[in-house]
């Protein structure tokens, strides 16, 4: 009986721990830093997680199916680019110029879904050189110059009301759809299926290729997403935009729960672990802790959170 209960509380503890980790940080930075939690601060935290969240719901659908994708930090600079580019140089209408954008990010991720799926590249390999290909691109389009965002762009890093600032909306909109396509959509139970067990996946029917070809579009579509709103915020689409961000949205995903080895994760779990990486930076800036050493620390929880993933796999 003790075994089993003890068993039954590690689950519990592995399910909610990222969960139960932002709560311990909410409640020790609010007695560390009196400012924490005032209304305008807690605003500021959620449009700080927004721009990695969204990265990061896009990259729980490559997680999930067992691949990794390194480039969203790249496709969304390259996104927000052409964007900007095709209103301010190339006069198109600001509607017209965001769709372009969006689809830049779309076009990328299919491409790495092409070299993945097609290619037979390793995830690593193929979305490594896309991450060097899209910053390329992203210097010249640019010339190494940052770029006004049309209107429409700007709009997503404005407020609808003082207390809903529009990052904050499309973050708990794209949450909303991350959930629905992997609970509720053929496409979503099929990731599960590859990530858990390909050759299995196959078998069964499920075309591998094509779902890894929508699980790629998705994260290209979500990084071009995330880089519209950063550029939002900025006012300007910038070529060193995002940089090391494909990082923070694969440590929001493992420290949310889900495994680098595939067939695991949610978007609560996802959306939970940007926060948390969100609430460390804002508490250590609050606290004026050295950037230098809130690398070190951030790197110290992304290192528990795989450690504990680890745990987790070895316990089940």
């Amino acid at each position: 009986m003790t075994t089993v209960a003890s068993r039954k509380n590690f689950k519990v503890l592995s399910d909610n721990g990222a969960l139960a980790g932002l709560l311990v940080l909410v409640v020790a930075l609010s007695l560390l830093a009196p400012s924490f939690l005032t209304t305008q601060n807690l605003l500021n935290v959620g449009v700080q997680a927004a721009v990695v969240a969204v990265l990061a719901f896009g990259s729980t659908f490559v997680i999930v199916s067992g691949g990794i994708d390194l480039s969203v930090g790249s496709v969304a600079a390259l996104s927000a680019m052409v964007g900007a580019w095709s209103s301010a140089e190339a006069g198109l209408p600001g509607p017209v110029a965001l769709l372009l954008g969006l689809a830049t990010g779309v076009v990328a991720g299919l491409v790495n879904g092409a070299l993945v799926s097609y290619g037979k590249l390793p995830a690593f390999i193929a979305t490594l050189a896309m991450l060097s290909v899209a910053r390329g691109l992203t210097l010249v389009v640019s010339q190494g110059s940052p770029t006004a965002t049309p209107d429409v762009v700007s709009s997503l890093g404005s407020n609808l009301t003082p207390y809903l600032p529009v990052p904050l909306l499309v973050m708990l909109v794209f949450f909303g759809i991350t959930g629905f396509v992997l609970s509720r959509t053929y496409s979503g139970r099929a990731m599960y299926a590859i990530g858990g067990n390909e050759e299995a996946a196959r078998l069964s029917g499920i075309d591998v290729r094509r779902q890894k070809l929508v699980v790629y579009a998705l994260s290209g579509l979500f990084a071009a997403v995330a880089g519209m709103l950063l550029a939002g915020r900025l006012s300007s689409a910038g070529p060193q935009a995002a940089v090391g961000y494909e990082l923070d949205a694969i440590a929001a995903v493992v420290i949310g729960g889900a495994s680098l080895s595939g067939g695991v994760g949610r978007a609560t779990g996802t959306l939970v672990g940007a926060l948390v990486l969100a609430v460390l930076r804002n508490g250590l800036n609050q606290l004026q802790v050295s950037p230098f050493w809130q690398q070190v620390v951030i790197g110290a929880v992304i290192a528990l959170a795989v450690l504990l993933d680890t745990l987790r796999r070895r316990t089940r």
